[in-house]
């Protein structure tokens, strides 16, 4: 038994794990009839993937020793510029499912595109990431403000509601797709040539390069498949809400930055688990769903997560100081 729990103990996902039972059963104590409703674990399911989504996505540019601070704009943007497409064509032809088709393809193909503006930056120009993201951030932004005018895009067909409000067999679709955003994740980090060039690279670029790896190619293709999930995470959210605006899941950038590093991802590059990730962002939307429920200023979920945040970095930071001086 013993050797169980220091089994269990030894590993962050093991111990992330545990903080997720007991922030649970806490949850479940001290609010049970709110906290255990239906209504509250049928809202954490439908809240959970998008955001879980965003936090892979996040997660895949730390690995690689960058940040993506245009995350929750390219998953706006997409779902603004698709939304506006399936809008026009459901209004011009009245097919819902072709419209639907090319609403989502259009959403999916501009996450890759804003995606690859932002590989092309970071990798074959060599701007540093944070900067790079930071001013694409504005860039998106300001196309989304300048196509909505502040207002929000809608007219979607009622078809395209169920993506992010209907359930098979009982399972949340959004929750379905995050499942298969998981296995890709845990396929392409942990059983692919790919995944350990990312790490390699996240940990000594010019190391990985003179190994063979094409640096600035996996650079690329890994902001590609950053933007795509960020689109994937921007359906989910247009199709929960039945709009697109450029406000939408502004509140994730932080939380998804907390829950990489949460996660056990390291923020100079180099380590991440999807196991950890998902357990982060797990307990990060158990919190912000028990403040709603005792109704507190809902802005403290961005001090709490910030607060988060600083406190799982200076912790990471004093253990590796330790490690190396012993």
């Amino acid at each position: 038994m013993q050797s169980k729990l220091k089994k269990v103990f030894s590993s962050k996902e093991g111990v992330l794990f545990v903080i997720f039972v007991l922030i649970f059963i806490l949850m479940s104590i001290l609010s049970p009839h709110k906290f255990l409703s239906n209504y509250n674990i049928q809202s954490l399911a439908y809240q959970l993937p998008e955001f879980g989504i965003l936090s892979l996505s996040m997660m895949l540019i730390i690995m690689t020793g960058g940040i993506n601070l245009s995350l929750t704009f390219t998953a706006t943007l997409s779902m603004i510029v698709g939304g506006l497409a399936m809008s026009s064509s459901f209004e011009s032809t009245g097919m819902a499912f072709l419209s639907v088709l090319i609403g989502v393809v259009i959403m999916l193909l501009v996450s890759a595109v804003l995606g690859m503006f932002n590989g092309l930056v970071v990798s074959y120009i060599g701007v540093t990431p944070m900067l790079a993201t930071l001013g694409a951030s504005t860039l998106f932004e300001g196309i989304s403000l300048n196509i909505t005018k502040g207002g929000a895009i809608s007219g979607f067909p009622f078809m395209f509601l169920n993506i992010g409000n209907s359930a098979i067999l009982g399972i949340p679709v959004p929750m379905i797709i995050f499942i298969v955003v998981l296995v890709y994740m845990w396929i392409l980090l942990e059983k692919s040539r790919m995944g350990a060039a990312i790490v390699m690279i996240g940990c000594n670029p010019k190391v990985a390069e003179y190994s063979g790896i094409r640096v600035k190619k996996i650079l690329f293709q890994t902001y590609i498949i950053s933007g795509i999930l960020a689109g994937i995470a921007g359906i989910i959210m247009a199709s929960r809400y039945n709009s697109a605006k450029e406000s939408y899941g502004s509140s994730y950038l932080l939380q998804s930055v907390a829950a990489s590093v949460l996660g056990g991802t390291n923020i100079s590059g180099g380590e991440g688990k999807v196991l950890g990730t998902l357990l982060a962002a797990m307990i990060l939307q158990i919190i912000s769903s028990g403040l709603n429920i005792f109704g507190l200023n809902r802005y403290l979920t961005n001090v709490l997560m910030g607060f988060i945040l600083i406190l799982v970095l200076a912790i990471n930071f004093i253990t590796d100081y330790l490690k190396k001086n012993k």
